[in-house]
């Protein structure tokens, strides 16, 4: 009897523990209350139970769990309401920017998944929100434009993914935390109250002076202040030039002295600086030197260097000079008042000749450069090969500065390009998780890998199709070089397109010839003359045949005629490690091949334009969410699985 009812208690606190459970089945009840909180006057319409399909719910998860909420520029006032937002647990991105929220941020610590959070343009007073130092996952962290006031907690520290900070338009007092992080790339925490000086970190150090003004008390290199004067953590700065104190007794004579001292130090500074100038264009013609004998070298031995050789090595450009020797030749910044960001970083032209060099690729338009700068600020950079090729000045520049203003997730963006007589290079950002091609077919260069799991190659399809859509959206330009390589892994594992709109720079169109395998593989039958240029139809056969090259791993179809499908089912059943995967995803392979062969077809006008692919792959994607939430697929190929098991950095196959 006594074993009986201890058993019956036993179930009893279990079922009981079961009903109290954190584990939610839901997050409608939540939100419902979140509402209330901050939507008085009743402007969200969410109504029933499909939440997926609520106004500001972009993302969710099995149709119950919300996994990305914006709610901007929809004037919600109130307060968050902290125990509903900390049972949305399956958060990764949050927006209430542009709104009248007030009181403090709330404690968010439940919020275990959160990656992105925008509170910006609100009326949020307090502290800084130090339970979002204990987000690990946390990247992005946006509070600009509010009334937050205290000190800037040094804990952030702990963010070791920590990407983007903006704190400006705020009452922060104290001083600058010594962030370190080396993902950190964007940084803003100008119009505060902060003192004292800017720590002398590699992560700081790339940051210039717009990050930090509006500080009147912050000293450091980045704002031009030396901080040899500081008392009490404040900067003594002078706001204007002080008056020089002269007692009534100082005669004539000693005020001539004082100009002549004058004089002649400001001689003695001019003489320096020639002197300066004079050793540092002898450095960079030793340097170009240098460089002409590696091309050399590599040009009559047909391979490229080592990684080892590579290492350390200087850029040998030169800032271009015209007959008369007057530069001609600038770094120019792309986008410059189209986005804070883009003014983020501060580097010269001087910080690239100075910076070390590694190459990543090779290709028909040129060769590709991790650039390490001296402050630790790392940028790609391609070089342009033949730079007497690209004769129109005015029309490359017209062309790059349209390629400059294409913002979009999916793009690597173009930051800053530098041409002269015989100089033409591209700058931009850096993606440390190597390309798609190296995803696929890791080390090989035979271009034959594993097929990825169809999670994972529609969660690639539509990355890339947003891309693309983005890029037609101008009816005069197209990738026109769309191929794995050219597909590099973001931050996030996203999949972002580089090289994009780069061959209609070459003048003439027909001076590249690019006929190997690999190539012609990703190229439209009207496009194999390289006399012909690309157009955006040419860009959806590629797609399409990138599409294939993801549900394979293999870069060769075409001997296999217009019988494709049968082909994929092949390699597929051949590769995985059972038929049992292949059946189970039946209806998600179909769906994929069929925007695949659409997207090939021979003649131009029968592809449908990338807005109808984008279409195709987010219903699949859509369709195969639905599949697999009534299935037990948890296969070890999925997305997340398979991006965790790369290495973190990884050279491009350009």
């Amino acid at each position: 009897m006594v074993s009986s009812s201890s058993s019956f208690c036993f179930m009893f606190f279990l079922v009981i523990f079961y009903l109290v459970s954190p584990v939610r089945s839901s997050d409608v009840e939540a939100l419902m209350i979140l509402k209330s909180s901050i939507d008085p006057s009743n402007s969200i319409p969410w109504r029933g139970t499909d939440l997926c399909n609520w106004e500001g719910v972009k993302e969710c998860i099995n149709g119950t769990r919300v996994s990305k909420l914006v709610l901007e520029n929809i004037n919600l006032t109130g307060s968050l309401h902290e125990k509903s937002l900390n049972q949305l647990d399956q958060l990764r991105v949050l927006s209430f920017k542009g709104n009248s929220l007030s009181a403090s941020v709330p404690n968010l610590s439940g919020l275990v998944n959160l990656r992105s959070l925008f509170l910006n343009d609100n009326n949020f007073s307090g502290e800084f929100p130090e339970s979002l130092t204990s987000l690990h996952r946390l990247k992005t962290i946006v509070l600009a434009g509010n009334r937050l006031s205290g000190q800037i907690p040094s804990s952030l520290l702990h963010l070791s993914h920590l990407y983007t900070l903006h704190l400006q338009d705020n009452l922060f007092s104290g001083s600058v935390p010594p962030l370190n992080q080396t993902t950190l790339r964007f940084l803003n925490v100008s119009n505060n109250q902060l003192s004292g000086p800017i720590p002398l970190t590699q992560a700081l150090k790339q940051f210039n002076e717009s990050c930090f003004k509006g500080n009147i008390a912050l000293c450091g290199d980045q704002v031009q202040d030396s901080c040899k004067n500081v008392t009490g953590g404040v900067s003594s700065k002078p706001s204007a030039i002080p008056a020089i104190p002269i007692a009534k007794t100082k005669t004539k004579t000693k005020l001539i002295g004082i100009t002549v001292g004058s004089i002649g130090g400001g001689i003695v500074i001019l003489l320096l600086t020639l002197l300066l100038l004079r050793r540092t264009k002898s450095k960079r013609e030793e340097w170009r030197n240098k460089a002409a004998a590696e091309s050399e070298r590599a040009t009559e031995g047909g391979t490229t260097t080592t990684t080892s050789e590579r290492r350390n090595k200087r850029f040998s450009w030169e800032e271009g000079e015209s007959e008369e020797g007057s530069s001609v030749g600038t770094l120019v910044f792309l986008g410059r008042g189209e986005s804070a960001d883009i003014t983020a970083v501060r580097y010269t032209m001087d910080d690239l000749l100075k910076a070390s060099a590694e190459t990543l690729g090779r290709g028909t338009l040129g060769s590709t450069y991790k650039a390490v700068m001296e402050s630790g600020f790392i940028v790609t950079v391609k070089r342009l090969k033949d730079a007497g090729g690209f004769t129109r000045t005015e029309e490359f520049k017209r062309h790059v500065e349209i390629l400059g203003r294409l913002k979009h997730p999916n793009l690597v963006p173009l930051r800053a390009y530098f041409q002269a007589k015989e100089e033409c290079l591209l700058v931009y950002d850096y993606f440390p998780n190597g390309s798609l091609f190296s995803l696929i077919h890791g080390s090989r260069v035979s271009g034959s890998g594993k097929p990825l799991h169809w999670t994972s190659c529609l969660k690639i399809a539509e990355d890339l199709a947003m891309g693309l859509v983005y890029i037609h959206q101008n009816p005069n330009l197209a990738h026109g070089n769309l191929k794995s390589s050219n597909v590099l892994l973001g931050p996030d594992f996203e999949s972002c397109l580089t090289d994009y709109g780069l061959r209609d720079l070459r003048d003439p169109p027909d001076s590249v010839e690019d006929t190997t395998a690999a190539s012609l593989f990703y190229k439209a039958p009207e496009c194999r003359d390289s006399r012909k240029a690309s157009t955006q139809p040419s860009d959806v056969y590629s797609f399409g045949v990138l599409l294939v090259e993801l549900l394979t791993g293999k870069t060769s179809f075409h001997e296999h005629g217009s019988d494709i499908s049968r082909w994929v089912r092949a390699v597929r059943e051949a590769e995985t490690e059972s038929g049992e995967e292949l059946n189970s995803c039946e209806e998600k392979l179909e769906a994929l091949l069929r925007i695949a062969t659409t997207c090939v077809a021979v003649q131009p006008e029968k592809r449908p334009v990338m807005r109808e692919v984008l279409k195709m792959v987010k219903d699949a994607r859509a369709e195969a969410a639905v599949l697999s939430s009534y299935s037990s697929d948890h296969s070890p190929g999925r997305w997340s699985d398979t991006v965790q098991s790369l290495p973190r950095e990884d050279h491009m196959s350009i």
